[in-house]
């Protein structure tokens, strides 16, 4: 009984203190209620109609720079594809030319030399033209990897930086991802 009286005296005390303290400082009891009953419900109202619609468009822009290194990484891929077809190409084109010179050597140890260097000539030609053909399929490959690596640069730019970007920017986004890659 005499801890109950003891804390119901604490209670008390405590009471007349935040009492005199609220009374000291001028509380104004139904203002500061309203006051938190406005501060509650703008609280509310603003995680409901802003912060949940800032939130998903975050997520929206984060999907789109994610679609956007995807789509870098396809292009890298085919690009190595490219490149690795180009090394085949070139690899068999070698080995028909050595097969082509086997050949002319063979028929030179039976032929005159006028027909020997005829044949010789003729493989030396494939393997130009094979060498030309191959450098220029590179070429076009490497040429339409900067086109499209420069327009994905200029698209992701332009969609995460949410503005539209001039011809001036999106040429000069393009020059350094193209320079990028040719390094």
């Amino acid at each position: 009984m005499e801890q109950i009286m003891f804390f119901g005296s604490i209670g008390s005390d405590l009471a007349g203190m935040a009492k005199n303290t609220a009374h000291t400082f001028g509380v104004n009891w139904p203002l500061f209620i309203a006051q938190v009953v406005n501060f509650t419900l703008v609280a509310v109202l603003l995680y409901f109609f802003a912060y949940k619609r800032v939130l998903a468009m975050l997520e929206e822009r984060r999907q789109r720079i994610a679609e956007g290194l995807a789509n870098a990484e396809k292009i890298k891929a085919e690009l190595a594809r490219a490149e690795q077809q180009r090394q085949e190409t070139l690899a068999q084109a070698n080995a028909q030319a050595t097969k082509l010179i086997e050949e002319a050597r063979a028929a030179a140890a039976r032929v005159q030399e006028q027909e020997t260097q005829k044949a010789i000539a003729t493989a030396e030609q494939i393997i130009s033209k094979a060498r030309e053909a191959a450098a220029a399929d590179h070429a076009r490959m490497l040429a339409e990897l900067k086109r499209e690596v420069g327009r994905l640069v200029v698209q992701t730019t332009a969609t995460v930086t949410g503005k539209v970007l001039t011809p001036d920017d999106q040429r000069r986004l393009a020059e350094e991802a193209a320079r990028q890659i040719a390094a």
